[in-house]
C-alpha cells in the first residue's frame, strides 16, 4: 500500500523488526496488555532518543492542529503518537512470529456491505488508506473479508529490512505489486476482482503529485490513485483501522467516493485527502506525524520548517 516515491519511513517498526530474533520472539509472546504497555514505553524512549523526529512531529502537529490545540496538547499528542508506533512495533512482532489469527481475533469490521456493493460492479476495488492505526494489521485483515488483497509497495532502502517486511506481509497472504511495474499489475489485479490497496498520505515529488489541501495546507499528493480509478472505472473505497481504548482494533469501510464526471484528477485527489483527514481527526495520535508530509511545496512558497 504505497504511493509516491518516498517510503513511509516507519522508523520505530523497522527498528524493532531489525532486533535479534530472540528479542522479537519474546516481544511477540508477551501477554496482550503487557505487550502494549511495553510498546508505549518503547515509544517514550524513542520520543527522548530521536529529537529530530520529535521536532518534525511537533512541527506537523502545530501546522495541522495548532489553531485548535494548545502547545501542551500538541506536545502530549506528539508523545502519544510515538507510543502508538511502539504498540505497532509489538504487534508487528506478533504478526511475524505468531499465527495472524492471534491479532485478527482483536479486529472488528464495519461496512462490509460497501465492499460487496463495490465488488458487484465487476471492476475490482481500489482501497484508499493511510499510515494510520496499525496499517500492517489492516492489510492482514483482508482475511476477515471474502476479497483478496494486493498492495503497491516500494522496496525499502535497507535490503535486510525489506526482506523482513516482505516476510511479514507474505505471512498474511497479501499479494505485493512492485511500484516500478505498478500500473500494469494493478490493472491486472483489478481484472481478477482483487482489492488493490494504496496508502496515499505520503509526500509526493513535484513530478508525481498534485497540490491539494490536507489540514488546510497544500500537500503534494500522488495522482496515481485518481488516474487509475478514472482509467479503469474501479471504485475507490476509504478504509481505515483505528486502535480502540480496550486494545482492540476497528476497521471502518466507507462507501465508494464519487468519481468526477469530467475526469477531474485534482478534485478527485482532494476528496481522498479529505477522507484521510476526517479519519485522522478521530484519533490524531494514530497518524504518522513523524513523516515530512509537507516537504514538497508549491513553487514560490516558503519552505516548511519540517522539510
Amino acid at each position: 500500500m504505497r504511493a509516491g516515491r518516498h517510503r513511509p519511513a516507519s522508523i520505530l517498526i523497522e527498528a524493532g523488526l531489525a532486533l535479534c530474533t530472540p528479542v522479537a520472539v519474546v516481544l511477540a509472546f508477551l501477554p496482550a496488555r503487557l505487550g502494549l504497555w511495553t510498546g508505549r514505553r518503547l515509544g517514550d524512549l524513542a520520543w527522548l532518543a530521536l529529537p529530530g523526529r520529535r521536532a518534525v512531529t511537533l512541527d506537523n502537529l502545530t501546522r495541522a492542529l495548532g489553531g485548535e490545540r494548545s502547545t501542551g496538547e500538541i506536545g502530549r499528542l506528539g508523545r502519544r503518537c510515538f507510543e502508538h508506533l511502539g504498540m505497532n512495533l509489538i504487534e508487528a512482532c506478533v504478526l511475524l512470529f505468531r499465527t495472524p489469527a492471534t491479532l485478527l481475533a482483536r479486529v472488528d469490521v464495519a461496512g462490509l456491505e460497501h465492499l460487496r456493493a463495490a465488488a458487484a460492479e465487476g471492476k475490482g476495488i481500489l482501497v484508499l488508506s493511510a499510515h494510520y492505526g496499525n496499517w500492517e494489521l489492516l492489510a492482514a485483515s483482508h482475511a476477515l473479508t471474502e476479497f483478496p488483497l494486493s498492495i503497491v509497495v516500494r522496496p525499502l532502502d535497507d535490503p535486510l529490512l525489506d526482506r523482513v517486511v516482505k516476510r511479514l506481509r507474505a505471512r498474511t497472504g497479501v499479494e505485493l505489486i512492485g511500484k516500478r511495474r505498478g500500473l500494469r499489475d494493478i490493472v491486472e489485479a483489478l481484472r481478477r476482482g482483487r482489492m488493490v490497496g494504496v496508502l496515499l498520505d505520503q509526500n509526493a515529488s513535484r513530478a508525481e503529485g498534485v497540490f491539494v489541501p490536507f489540514f488546510g495546507h497544500p500537500a503534494s499528493t500522488s495522482r496515481s490513485l485518481a488516474v487509475i480509478s478514472l482509467r479503469t472505472g474501479a471504485p475507490v473505497l476509504p478504509i481505515f483501522i483505528r486502535r480502540q481504548a480496550d486494545g482492540r482494533h476497528r476497521i471502518e469501510i466507507g462507501p465508494a467516493l464519487p468519481a468526477p464526471a469530467a475526469g477531474d484528477v485534482v478534485g478527485y485527489t482532494a476528496s481522498f485527502n479529505r477522507a484521510i483527514e476526517e479519519a485522522t481527526r478521530r484519533a490524531p495520535e494514530q497518524w504518522f506525524w513523524i513523516h515530512r508530509r509537507w516537504k514538497t511545496q508549491p513553487a514560490g512558497a516558503r519552505p516548511c520548517a519540517s522539510a
